[in-house]
């Protein structure tokens, strides 16, 4: 049994390395966003990929979700996004890790602008840390969801295996159990005070 958990605990380890890497570096650049993206954070800056008008026409009454939907699969962008009206337009926020694009339709002019986000490394792993899904009807969206909550599973693994291996180990009892009640403190000093 302690060889199978050992060894569980190790291939996890190695195939969950790349989301491991990101959480931590996304957490990182979370935590010190002044020194990543300036104090206060400056926005995305965006670049206009097109400008056109608009020809298509929406059914009566359609709503931003229904209009969002059109107008992107007029684009050739479907996938992920959210939409919303601001100020007379319809923005629509195409949910793209590596690349966002941003779709602004005029209702009045009918004019449709289209742009993307020019890439930033600190902004890429905050969107990658806040990605989640279940909420997009994508199917790829709740496969990275479903990946998430296997990363979660594995990580409470990481933590009950790694509890066995220390209980296994005689020699280790006495300085595994100084660290975790050292740990469980300060964590609980934090609860306490913050």
């Amino acid at each position: 049994m302690s060889k199978l958990i050992r060894r569980v605990h190790m291939y996890l380890a190695l195939f969950l390395t790349p989301w491991i890497l990101m959480y931590t570096a996304s957490t990182f650049v979370m935590n010190h966003r002044a020194a990543f993206r300036g104090s206060p954070p400056a926005g995305p800056e965006w670049r206009t990929l097109s400008e056109s008008r608009y020809e298509g026409e929406f059914a009566a009454g359609a709503g931003e979700a229904a209009m969002a939907g059109q107008l992107l699969a007029s684009l050739d962008l479907d996938g992920a996004h959210q939409a919303r009206m601001r100020n007379g337009r319809l923005e629509i926020n195409r949910l793209d890790p590596l690349r966002p694009v941003r779709i602004t339709y005029t209702p009045e002019s009918r004019s449709v602008k289209v742009e993307e986000t020019v890439f930033n490394g600190a902004e890429f792993l905050e969107r990658m840390h806040r990605r989640r899904g279940y909420q997009h009807e994508y199917v790829l969206e709740d496969t990275w969801a479903m990946t998430v909550d296997l990363v979660i599973v594995a990580i409470l693994f990481w933590v009950a295996s790694g509890l066995w291996m220390w209980w296994e180990l005689k020699v280790t009892r006495g300085w595994g159990a100084l660290f975790a009640l050292a740990g469980m403190g300060l964590f609980g000093v934090f609860l306490a005070v913050l």
